[in-house]
């Protein structure tokens, strides 16, 4: 489901087995949508939760991406798309009674962010 091929004004970042589950990053994921790309960083900066510091690597691995690479305006890049798709799982085992066990499985996530540059009319 990875889009990687893309058009001369977008740079992409993918960020794999990130230790958190999906909808927990979706949900830091969908804040920075649509943003201006310094609007989103500063958005990431002051959230609250542990992932959030992730999802700001990535957005700007992809900013200077398009800086680098694509030599794109970096004012005027946008968050084009931010998606979560599903990592590795990690399997633990904990002892439970009678000498049976119970699994325990540990989420990754794998992050996906497309930052754009917006034609200023």
């Amino acid at each position: 489901m990875s889009r990687i091929a893309h058009l001369e004004n977008e740079a992409v970042a993918v960020r794999d087995n990130i230790r958190t589950s999906t909808r927990k990053l979706d949900m830091v994921a969908a804040l920075i949508r649509g943003m201006r790309a310094a609007d989103a960083l500063t958005t990431l900066t002051f959230c609250k939760k542990r992932v959030a510091i992730e999802v700001k690597k990535a957005l700007k691995s992809a900013i200077a991406n398009a800086e680098n690479n694509n030599s794109l305006d970096v004012d005027s890049l946008y968050v084009q798309e931010a998606y979560v798709g599903k990592g590795i799982k990690m399997r633990r085992f904990r002892p439970q009674a009678k000498g049976r066990a119970a699994p325990i499985i540990k989420m990754f996530s794998r992050l996906t962010i497309i930052v754009a540059e917006r034609e200023l009319n």
